[in-house]
């Protein structure tokens, strides 16, 4: 019976070991980038940069406009680069404050959601971006938006999808946090939402990305910050 309670409580042993070595082995791929990244990066770094610009800073929500058309401003530059997260963002934001822009715009953080990056972690990025650009170009009015919905009604980024709860924390926090900084949020996110909660479909082709409707609505949100 003592040679059976011994195996017994090595066995018990044995499992806690393994399950510690496998907990210390989950890592964050903080360095994960889109394959664009590395062109797009160098084109941004290549531009001449004016104290007069308007930075709009993201991901491929971001890239998908011509901000200065759309909002018929010249100063307007686009900074989205599809893919990407808040650690690509931090990566390459340096190259955005040099210039000492008169306002950063940012939208980022739902493909940290579609990587199983930490809700906790994507929220002291937001906390990062925004001190570094405090440090970095004190001048620089900043407005951090709130993530938009999804619909998972459609099939081609299946992974973005049904990740309503993450994304309402985030913005819960985000908004915390733009009241702590003292900078300004605007919040998107009810202005693209159907009566199910979901991004509607007049606004989006993929239940991801907007669509020309989308951007006509963004624009008029944005119309009082400009």
């Amino acid at each position: 019976m003592k040679k059976r309670m011994l195996g017994f409580v090595s066995c018990i042993a044995m499992i806690s070991l393994n399950v510690n070595v496998l907990a210390q082995q989950v890592t964050i791929d903080s360095a994960v980038r889109p394959a664009a990244y590395k062109l797009r990066y160098g084109m941004f770094k290549s531009y001449p940069n004016s104290t007069k610009d308007i930075i709009f800073l993201g991901n491929s929500i971001t890239q998908g406009v011509d901000w200065a058309e759309l909002l018929q401003n010249p100063n307007c530059k686009n900074r989205g680069i599809s893919g990407d997260i808040t650690y690509g963002v931090l990566k390459r934001l340096s190259e955005v404050t040099e210039g000492k822009p008169a306002k950063v715009f940012v939208l980022i953080g739902i493909n940290d959601i579609e990587h199983n990056i930490p809700d906790t972690l994507i929220v002291n990025n937001y906390r990062r971006i925004i001190r570094q650009i405090k440090a970095e170009s004190p001048k620089t009015k900043i407005y951090f938006h709130t993530l938009l919905p999804v619909n998972n009604e459609f099939t081609q980024f299946k992974k973005h999808y049904n990740k309503d709860e993450h994304i309402a924390f985030v913005n819960t926090e985000l908004k915390k946090i733009a009241a702590e900084e003292k900078i300004t949020l605007i919040d998107l996110h009810p202005h693209f939402l159907d009566a199910s909660n979901k991004l509607d479909k007049r606004y989006t082709q993929d239940g991801l990305h907007l669509n020309a409707d989308g951007y006509q609505v963004w624009a008029g949100i944005l119309k009082q910050y400009l």
